[in-house]
C-alpha cells in the first residue's frame, strides 16, 4: 500500500474495548468451562464500552468522509477463542463500529501479531503484552480500569500525552531521576536547543498530526495536548524539539509538578498516556487513562520490586 494512502493501525484487547469485568471474575473464580460456558449462553448480550472504546469509536468515526480510502483501521487482538469470541463481534456489530479484523488466541498472548498487522499503536490490559510490544519498538499502553461514562461532550477525538519516556525520549528524566531537579533544570537551559530523542509514541503522534494536517488548523477533528510536569525553563527545548519535527501540538500544558487529572477533563481528553504511574492515577479518576511502562521511572519500579 501507498505510504501516502496508509491508514492508521490500532490494534486492541478485547476487554480494552469492552467492559469484560464480569467476564474476566468468571474465569478466575470458576475457570476456563466456567468461563466458556458464560460467553457462549450471553453471546447476543452486547457488552458494555471499556475504557478505551470511546477513543476507538472517534477514530473511526474519521473514515466517514472517507469511505473508500479509510484513515483509521482498528484490528481486534483478543485471548479468546474463537468460539468465545462470538460475543465480542456481536458487540462490534450492536455498537455499529467499523472493525473486520481480528485475531482470537485462545488464552495466548495475541501481542506478536501487533507488527504483522503494522500497527501504530497497542492497547490491552495486560501489561505484560504492552511491555512485549514496547520493546519490540511499537507505541504501547495499558489501559487502566475506570468508572467513567462514555459519553463524550465533543465529536472531536481529543488525545493528550505526557513528554519525556513518552512522546520524548527518558533522557532528561534520567538526569532527573539520578541526580535531582536542579541538574535537570540546568541540563534542559544548556541543551535547550538540541532536539530530544524520540520515544515510543513518537511515530503514533506523527501518523495522527498527518491526518490534522488534511484539515484547516480550526475545523481539524483531532486535537493533540501535551501535558507534561515540565515548567519554564525546561519548557523551551521541548517547544523546539517538536518544531523540528515538523509536529503541531494543539495546546501544551506546562504543570510544574501539579496534578494531572483537573487539566485533562478540561481539556476533555478521551485518552491520556503516561509513563509514570502516579499520574495515571490522578488522571484516570476524570479521563480514560493509558501507562506506558518505559523509561527510566518503571525500570527503577521493576528493579524495586526484584530486590
Amino acid at each position: 500500500m501507498d505510504t501516502a494512502t496508509k491508514p492508521l493501525v490500532v490494534a486492541i484487547s478485547s476487554r480494552a474495548l469492552f467492559d469484560l469485568d464480569e467476564s474476566h471474575r468468571i474465569y478466575e473464580e470458576q475457570g476456563t468451562e466456567a468461563y466458556c460456558r458464560f460467553q457462549i449462553e450471553n453471546e447476543d448480550v452486547p457488552l458494555e464500552p471499556g475504557g478505551a472504546f470511546n477513543l476507538v469509536k472517534k477514530l473511526l468515526a474519521l473514515n466517514d468522509n472517507n469511505p473508500k480510502t479509510p484513515r483509521v483501521e482498528i484490528i481486534l487482538l483478543s485471548r479468546n477463542s474463537a468460539d468465545t469470541g462470538l460475543r465480542v463481534f456481536n458487540s462490534i456489530q450492536h455498537h455499529n463500529l467499523g472493525i473486520i479484523r481480528a485475531v482470537f488466541t485462545s488464552g495466548s498472548s495475541p501481542y506478536r501479531y501487533v507488527a504483522p498487522f503494522s500497527a501504530n499503536l497497542f492497547l490491552s490490559t495486560s501489561p505484560e503484552d504492552v511491555r512485549m510490544a514496547l520493546e519490540a519498538g511499537i507505541a504501547a499502553a495499558t489501559i487502566l480500569p475506570s468508572n467513567l461514562g462514555h459519553n463524550s461532550e465533543s465529536e472531536q477525538l481529543r488525545i493528550a500525552f505526557d513528554g519525556d519516556a513518552v512522546i520524548f525520549s527518558d533522557e532528561s528524566e534520567r538526569i532527573f531521576k539520578e541526580r535531582g531537579l536542579e541538574a535537570f533544570t540546568e541540563n534542559e537551559q544548556q541543551t535547550a536547543r538540541q532536539a530530544l530523542s524520540g520515544g515510543p509514541f513518537k511515530d503514533f503522534l506523527m501518523a495522527l498530526n498527518k491526518i490534522q494536517t488534511e484539515y484547516p488548523e480550526n475545523s481539524s477533528p483531532i486535537r493533540t495536548a501535551l501535558v507534561t510536569a515540565r515548567s519554564a525553563p525546561a519548557h523551551e527545548r521541548v517547544i523546539r524539539t517538536l518544531r523540528e519535527w515538523g509536529i503541531r501540538i494543539d495546546e501544551a500544558i506546562f504543570l510544574g509538578g501539579m496534578e494531572k487529572g483537573p487539566f485533562l477533563k478540561s481539556f476533555g481528553a478521551d485518552i491520556f498516556f503516561d509513563d509514570q504511574e502516579r499520574h495515571c492515577i490522578s488522571a484516570r479518576d476524570h479521563v480514560a487513562t493509558g501507562h506506558v511502562p518505559h523509561g527510566i521511572a518503571n525500570q527503577l519500579i521493576l528493579k524495586d520490586n526484584n530486590e
